[in-house]
C-alpha cells in the first residue's frame, strides 16, 4: 500500500434509531499505517415529517419506496451542501451510507435509500454509496460493516462495541476480524422514553426509577436469535417480529420496561466481551446508567472514546469505506458477514 494522498472526506449515516444525518468531515492518510483527522461534525435532526415518513418506508410497496430514495437523495444534497459551504470544506469524496429500509439478508435484501448518483449530479463531488448490496449478493449478511475500520484505524483496542440504534462488537480472533450484532439498544430505549414525552432517556434517569421485572427479562433472553453463532445480524423487521411483543404482553409501567431492557443490554453485551480493553461508542455511551450496568457485570475494562467520537465513529468509518473503495482495497470481510469472499464494496459515481 504505498499511496500516501490525503483524502478529505465527508461520512453522512443516518442510523436506525432515526434521531438525524451525521456527517462527519474526516482526513484520511496512509503511513505505515492508515491514520485519521476527526474534523467538523454534525447531526441534524430530522423533522418530525421525515421521521414520520422513514419509519413507515419499510411497510411501502418498492415502487414508492424509490420514488421516495430520489426525493430523500435531494434532502441529503441540500444537507451536504450547507455543511460543506458553511464549514467551508474542500471536499474529495462524499462517502454515504443512506438510510436503511430493508434488511433482511437472509432472503437476499438489503435496501438504503438516497441515491449517490443523484447527490453527485447535484453537489459535482464524487460519491459512494450503497455499502451493503454486493455482500449479500456474495451471500454475506450486509453487516457489520464498521469492522473493517476497527482493524485498520482502532487494532489497539481488544473489542470495539457500538451501542446504536442496535449494539455491534468486532475483535481479532486468531488474525481473522470478527463481529456481529449483539441485541437491540436505542431504537427500543428511545421508542419507550417517547412514550414519556422524552426524546431519549438522558443518562439513564427513566431506567433508574424503573425496577426489573425478571419474568419479562428471563424471556428476553431467551430470544432465539441468542442462541444462533455468528455471522448474524439484526434490523427492523426482526425486532418488530420478535422482540416488541414481548415487551407489549406485559402490562408494566414504562419506567419498568426501560429498565429491563438496560439489564438485558448490559447481560447479552458482557456475555460478549468478558475481559480485555474494549473502546465504546455510539450514542448509547453516553447513557451513565446502561454503562453502569455494563461494567458491573463483566472484568473487561470499557473505554469511552471522547464525545466526537461516540457519536461520529460510524459515519467516520463510513468515511473512511468510501477512501478504501476508491483504493480498490478489500473494505469488507467475509470472516465478519459470512459472504463467501472479501469485497470491495459500494458503488461510486463521478
Amino acid at each position: 500500500m504505498g499511496f500516501y494522498k490525503q483524502h478529505n472526506v465527508i461520512g453522512l449515516m443516518s442510523g436506525t434509531s432515526l434521531d438525524g444525518v451525521d456527517l462527519a468531515f474526516v482526513s484520511f492518510y496512509h503511513d505505515k499505517s492508515w491514520q485519521y483527522q476527526l474534523g467538523v461534525c454534525q447531526t441534524i435532526p430530522y423533522d418530525e415529517q421525515w421521521q414520520k415518513e422513514l419509519k413507515e418506508l419499510h411497510l411501502k410497496p418498492l415502487y414508492e419506496i424509490q420514488e421516495f430514495s430520489k426525493r430523500y437523495a435531494i434532502y441529503l444534497s441540500q444537507l451536504l451542501s450547507d455543511f460543506i459551504f458553511k464549514n467551508n470544506l474542500q471536499v474529495d469524496l462524499i462517502c454515504s451510507h443512506g438510510h436503511t429500509v430493508l434488511h433482511q439478508p437472509e432472503k437476499g435484501i438489503t435496501l438504503q435509500i438516497g441515491d449517490g448518483k443523484i447527490i453527485n449530479t447535484q453537489l459535482n463531488i464524487p460519491v459512494v454509496c450503497d455499502f451493503r448490496t454486493l455482500d449479500v449478493e456474495l451471500g454475506g449478511q450486509g453487516a457489520p460493516l464498521v469492522p473493517v475500520g476497527d482493524e485498520l484505524l482502532f487494532s489497539e483496542y481488544d473489542y470495539c462495541l457500538n451501542l446504536g440504534g442496535f449494539s455491534n462488537f468486532s475483535f481479532n480472533n486468531d488474525g481473522l476480524r470478527q463481529a456481529y450484532d449483539i441485541c437491540p439498544v436505542n431504537i427500543v430505549l428511545n421508542e419507550y422514553a417517547n412514550q414519556l414525552g422524552k426524546e431519549y432517556d438522558n443518562e439513564g434517569q427513566i431506567a433508574r426509577t424503573g425496577s426489573i421485572n425478571y419474568e419479562l427479562l428471563k424471556e428476553l433472553n431467551a430470544i432465539n436469535y441468542y442462541q444462533q453463532l455468528p455471522p448474524k445480524s439484526l434490523g427492523k423487521e426482526w425486532l418488530e417480529k420478535d422482540f416488541i411483543p414481548i415487551l407489549k404482553k406485559y402490562n408494566e409501567s414504562t419506567a419498568t420496561i426501560i429498565r429491563t431492557v438496560v439489564e438485558h443490554i448490559a447481560i447479552q453485551i458482557t456475555d460478549c466481551i468478558k475481559s480485555g480493553q474494549c473502546l465504546v461508542t455510539g450514542g448509547g455511551a453516553l447513557n451513565t446508567f446502561l454503562m453502569q450496568r455494563i461494567t458491573a457485570n463483566s472484568q473487561a475494562h470499557f473505554i469511552l472514546g471522547n464525545k466526537k467520537l461516540i457519536e461520529y465513529k460510524e459515519a467516520m468509518i463510513f468515511g473512511f469505506l468510501g477512501v478504501l473503495n476508491k483504493e480498490n482495497q478489500i473494505n469488507c470481510l467475509a470472516s465478519v458477514t459470512g459472504a463467501k469472499s472479501n469485497s470491495v464494496v459500494g458503488k461510486y459515481f463521478a
